[in-house]
């Protein structure tokens, strides 16, 4: 074992290690070969070490599974599947499978990360717009109002006294701006912090839907894997459960289990408890009476992806030109407040 840190894996990586297995796996290389010939290829510091680690205890234990879970960068669903694969002896495919998996995982992760990226920098650039306009802008229209022997009142006063004071507190903005950015690396890049924005954004208009629908997709995927290894219904519902976020779905999941070991049958279930509904039950339904409920699984993966995708853009679509309005209605709303009373100064003169 190795003293060094060893950072988990992201989709992406994870993907095309498992790509990489699978190829080395079905050309008829042993799994200790494999990690070996990759690490003979590779450059990066970190993926050497992790190589490394991961050679040295397949050496010494010939389980790839258990050499796996010993780096602690790869998701435990995957070495539970890869210990499934080698004791049924699909290893190649497994791997293949797990490859399209996390594939599908990464390609879903960025699509929900641009669609929450893009409307935030939107906000970014408009609080800037405006911070420029209160701090620097209105302190000249400040000193015209002054040269032509008048004063601002009302609403553009109330706008100058406020950039005044964030001009006369700039250590206190910076705290502020300080906790922001630390409040968004929290909410973004913490476990903690991605179930609290869950719950946030669950509260919002049609994130609810949203929520449902991402969840179902990756039950979906992993469901499909797990049906395609060759698992009972109810080991499928158990190793799905870790792979949903959503603890309302996570619920709707645990009633599933239960219904399944008391001998109900798994596509009645799903109807039943709200996992899939209309369309997507009657597919599973008849996936299962064909034999190819698994192949149907991934059918219904990709369409709720699809759904996704729709749904994202139009949420950016909206979202643009809603901050373009709101942001015109202040700048605009600003500069009024500041040109119609310096208009009837002029008039005056």
């Amino acid at each position: 074992m190795s003293d060094k840190y060893i950072k988990p894996l992201s989709n992406t990586e994870t993907a095309a290690f498992c790509s990489q297995m699978a190829m080395i796996l079905k050309s008829g290389i042993s799994s200790v070969e494999g990690i070996s010939i990759l690490l003979e290829d590779v450059d990066d510091p970190d993926e050497k070490n992790l190589l490394t680690v991961l050679n040295d205890t397949l050496i010494q234990t010939g389980d790839f599974s258990q050499s796996l879970k010993s780096t602690g960068a790869f998701p435990d669903y995957m070495v539970h599947m890869v210990t499934l694969g080698e004791q049924a002896g699909r290893l190649d495919e497994v791997m293949a499978s797990l490859s399209d998996y996390y594939d599908k995982e990464a390609a879903l992760n960025q699509t929900i990360r641009s669609a929450v990226t893009y409307p935030l920098i939107m906000i970014l650039m408009m609080l800037l717009v405006i911070l420029v306009l209160i701090t620097k802008i209105m302190p000249i229209f400040n000193q015209v109002f002054k040269q032509l022997g008048s004063e601002m009142s009302g609403l553009s006063l109330a706008i100058l006294q406020a950039g005044e004071f964030l001009n006369s507190h700039a250590i206190v903005c910076a705290i502020v701006c300080a906790v922001l950015i630390i409040l968004f690396f929290y909410l973004f890049r913490t476990e903690r912090g991605h179930r609290t924005l869950r719950t946030w954004a669950r509260h919002l208009p049609g994130m609810r839907t949203l929520s449902e629908r991402i969840s179902s997709s990756r039950f979906a995927n992993g469901m499909a894997l797990t049906l395609s290894s060759g698992l009972t219904p109810q080991e499928c519902l158990q190793l799905t459960y870790d792979l949903i976020e959503d603890d309302n779905f996570h619920q709707r999941l645990k009633l599933c289990t239960e219904d399944v070991a008391d001998g109900e049958d798994l596509c009645e279930v799903l109807q039943k408890r709200g996992v899939f509904s209309g369309l997507y039950a009657k597919m599973a339904s008849l996936g299962s009476r064909t034999g190819m409920l698994d192949e149907v699984m991934r059918k219904i993966a990709d369409q709720y992806e699809e759904e996704i995708n729709t749904r994202l853009s139009g949420v950016i679509a909206a979202i643009e030109p809603t901050l373009v309005i709101i942001l015109s209605l202040i700048v605009g709303l600003i500069l009024l407040s500041v040109m119609l009373p310096l208009i009837s100064i002029m008039a005056g003169l």
